[in-house]
């Protein structure tokens, strides 16, 4: 619709305060902070502070007065709180997108009050109270992603058949443990063997620790072992991969279901809720990927010896690609957009019949 307007709204010191206007599109700020533990320390008190007061402070009412939204959709994080629960008290339509198998506190807190509560995961709707307002739709991802195809990506790459490309990454701020367990990988088994190349992206701030230990592991002497800081085309690497391994957000387990990737998945211990570790538990129950906790991962042979094995049992990846591809939706952008206009609609005729009723 390219009538529509669009106004984001973040918390100012965040990563959308440099994304949101480099991307093209206005941004506003509200006052709002997560919990970091259970504990009473001075952060989490600011924090309840800002979860009573700023649904109801002048930025945020402000906002919702300038702008005038005709729906307000959030994404689940303590920065939607004080925005959704002020519309929602205004009676705006609301709706909430919950990318993780299990809902957030936000996303638990404000189901009520939402007139549609978006999935990623179907298994999410049995941890909500309110099921009949769940749509599961999938996880919206960038074009790139599902559109390359396999052949032309390992061309681009210059890889033939008989090479196998691993591909590690622990996320674009990188993580510790993951470059650990591959460097003692890369030691044990991808050096060792030259049909693998075995690139591994470790995140820009963790780069020159990494890099270091690389080198110090005499592993820059093999040429099918490469480390980088960020891995700019990762639609391309990621459709040309026989394996990935990586951690378990929402975002990379829907890349990596679209492209029917074979996975062995290292969730990060460090996220509320076990967040991704519940994620890769629902794959790995489906026989989807493979499941390695982050602190088994750490020690010594344990990567290597569980990317040998699935190496050397090629059904066992075919049956992981085909049963990763169940939890894809190549169409989430669509479902999205397509509901929106249902709920717009359905508050139209709402609205009409009040009219008539007054």
């Amino acid at each position: 619709d390219p009538g529509a307007k669009i106004l984001f709204v973040g918390v100012k010191g965040k990563k959308e305060e440099d994304l949101i206007p480099r991307a093209g599109f206005d941004l506003a700020f509200v006052e709002s902070a997560g919990f970091q533990s259970k504990l009473p320390t001075p952060a989490n008190i600011r924090a309840a502070y800002l979860a009573m007061t700023s649904p109801y402070s002048k930025e945020t009412k402000k906002i919702l007065d300038d702008f005038e939204p005709d729906i307000v959709i959030g994404t689940g994080g303590y920065a939607c709180w004080p925005i959704m629960h002020a519309a929602a008290r205004r009676g705006i339509p609301c709706a909430l997108h919950e990318s993780n198998v299990y809902p957030g506190k936000t996303v638990r807190r404000l189901e009520k009050r939402m007139d549609r509560i978006w999935t990623n995961f179907t298994a999410t709707a049995k941890h909500l109270r309110y099921p009949d307002r769940v749509l599961h739709v999938g996880n919206p991802l960038r074009g790139e992603f599902g559109t390359v195809d396999r052949r032309a990506a390992r061309q681009k790459l210059g890889l033939d058949d008989t090479r196998t490309l691993i591909l590690s990454f622990g996320g674009s701020g990188g993580a510790a443990s993951v470059n650990t367990a591959v460097i003692h990988m890369m030691k044990e088994l991808s050096s060792l063997d030259p049909s693998i190349l075995h690139v591994h992206a470790t995140g820009k701030l963790s780069f020159d620790r990494t890099i270091t230990a690389f080198k110090q592991g005499g592993l820059d002497a093999h040429s099918n072992c490469i480390v980088m800081d960020y891995i700019y085309d990762m639609p391309t690497y990621m459709a040309a991969a026989d394996l990935v391994i990586s951690r378990a957000g929402a975002m990379t387990l829907s890349e990596l279901a679209l492209m029917g990737k074979a996975s062995l998945l290292i969730p990060s211990p460090n996220v509320a809720y076990n967040h991704q570790y519940l994620n890769a538990r629902e794959l790995a129950d489906a026989e989807a990927a493979a499941l390695l906790t982050d602190a088994d991962a750490v020690r010594p042979t344990a990567l290597s010896s569980t990317v040998k094995a699935l190496l050397a049992d090629r059904a066992v990846m075919k049956r992981m690609e085909k049963n990763i591809a169940a939890f894809a939706t190549a169409d989430a952008n669509k479902r999205i957009w397509e509901d929106i206009q249902e709920i717009l609609e359905k508050e139209t005729r709402k609205t009409k019949k009040g009219r008539i009723n007054t």
